[in-house]
């Protein structure tokens, strides 16, 4: 009995300090396992035997070991999902047509019967991790499915000129809109940041005929900007000379006036004057008259129409001889 019990004591002595090792490791095990570290950009799901039990912020946080579960989620990073293009790097766009995916992918039809090669970007977030993992399965499959669908039916309700030239922010707007609607009623936890047309262009073996007809296009609208030009050159100056005739017009109109209502204010004052004295006035005006016609020739001569012969008569020049009078 007294060597079985040394030998007890002496196993209890040899194995202590292995058994507090074991004891201290297990318990920095369970103290790892139940610490974790959310960052600013995410957000934790907690997971209890599988089940959902609630959605942690950034953070340190404590959860029972073995039995919870973190699953990390960025919700504070924009993410990006490529249609018609794949990029090799984040923001550099690689060209990729030999892949037969790629083109099909791109391919939308208008709304006159025209093919185009749409490629775009939608830009999303994640807004709420509970739905984005639970909700559905393969949340990105359905959203690329979802994009795919709304772009081609916002670009057929368009022309091809539309979605080549003038439509572009339009369609991605309304591709925007239509895309949160069906996301919003799958209820999948995705909200979009988004969406930007990148290349649109004609397919490969119909461009040479877009490209002419752009460049009707362009030559079209460089000749209507010349006419603009001259238009606003030529009708300015037509204006001006317009607006100086109207303003000589009034000018004379004025001077006019003037005149008839000078004219009309010396006849009542000669009429006046005649009222008063009506022979006076009469001698008055004739002799007015006379001095302003006379005034009209260099050399004139007055004839008494009684005489029978010439006679010496006064002149502007003075006194003229008679007819065979000595000078």
């Amino acid at each position: 009995m007294q060597s079985l019990s040394e030998k007890f004591q002496d196993g209890i002595r040899f194995q202590g300090p292995f058994l507090w090792a074991i004891i201290i490791v297990a318990g920095a095990i369970v103290l790892f396992s139940s610490v974790y570290t959310v960052e600013p950009s995410e957000e934790a799901v907690i997971l209890r035997f599988g089940r959902y039990i609630s959605t942690e912020p950034p953070g340190l946080h404590f959860k029972l070991p073995f039995m919870d579960e973190a699953i990390k989620v960025k919700t504070k990073v924009i993410l990006q999902e490529e249609f018609g293009f794949r990029s090799a790097i984040r923001g550099e766009r690689v060209d990729d047509y030999t892949n037969e995916a790629l083109r099909e992918e791109s391919l939308t039809l208008t709304g006159d019967l025209n093919v185009g090669a749409v490629e775009w970007i939608v830009q999303y977030q994640i807004s709420d991790p509970k739905k984005f993992l639970f909700n559905t399965r393969e949340v990105l499959k359905n959203l690329r499915d979802v994009s795919q669908s709304v772009m081609r039916r916002v670009v057929g309700d368009r022309t091809v000129n539309e979605v080549l030239t003038t439509g572009r922010v339009e369609i991605a707007d309304e591709a925007h809109r239509l895309t949160q609607e069906v996301l919003d009623r799958y209820d999948i936890g995705l909200r979009i940041v988004t969406v930007k047309l990148q290349n649109v262009n004609p397919p490969e073996p119909v461009k040479p005929a877009f490209n002419e007809v752009n460049a009707a296009k362009q030559e079209q609208e460089q000749a209507i900007n010349q006419a603009e030009r001259e238009y606003n050159k030529v009708i300015p100056e037509a204006r001006g000379k317009a607006e100086q005739a109207i303003r000589d017009a009034q000018g004379y109109a004025t001077a006019a006036v003037n005149r008839a209502e000078g004219d009309a204010a010396r006849f009542r004052s000669m009429l006046a004057a005649y009222r008063t004295a009506p022979a006076v006035t009469r001698t008055r005006l004739y002799l007015e008259t006379m001095e302003e016609l006379y005034g009209r020739f260099k050399a004139l001569t007055i004839v008494d129409k009684g005489v029978q012969g010439l006679l010496p008569v006064f002149s502007q020049k003075g006194r003229q001889p008679a007819s065979g009078e000595a000078p």
